[in-house]
């Protein structure tokens, strides 16, 4: 077993964003975002596939999507979707969010 104490990784980068690997195994990846308010974690899309989660830990935006598509998002909320799927956030206030990707990437 392994516990990761989210507490330990609550930084934020004032211009862009802050990342932590939380696991990483064959199976799949755990990584914590923290995105700073007014900042955008880009839409994108990996050519492979399976599977990613976005669990919003704090704060508050919205998921974003391909062809301006745009779901609000707030603490709590969770995005699931093929990793083929253009994915992405906007955070209108400091937000975090714990991705897993499986598999990893």
């Amino acid at each position: 077993m392994k516990k990761v104490e989210l507490a330990a990784t609550r930084a934020f980068n004032p211009i862009g964003m802050k990342n932590f690997v939380l696991h990483e195994s064959e199976h799949f990846k755990i990584i914590n975002f923290n995105i700073a308010a007014g900042r955008i974690f880009p839409v994108h899309a990996h050519d492979l596939d399976g599977q990613v989660s976005i669990h919003i830990i704090e704060g508050s935006g919205a998921f974003l999507g391909d062809n301006e598509v745009t779901i609000p998002a707030r603490a709590g909320d969770i995005l699931i979707s093929d990793i083929r799927e253009p994915h992405g956030v906007r955070a209108d206030t400091d937000m975090r969010i714990v991705v897993t990707i499986a598999p990893p990437i």
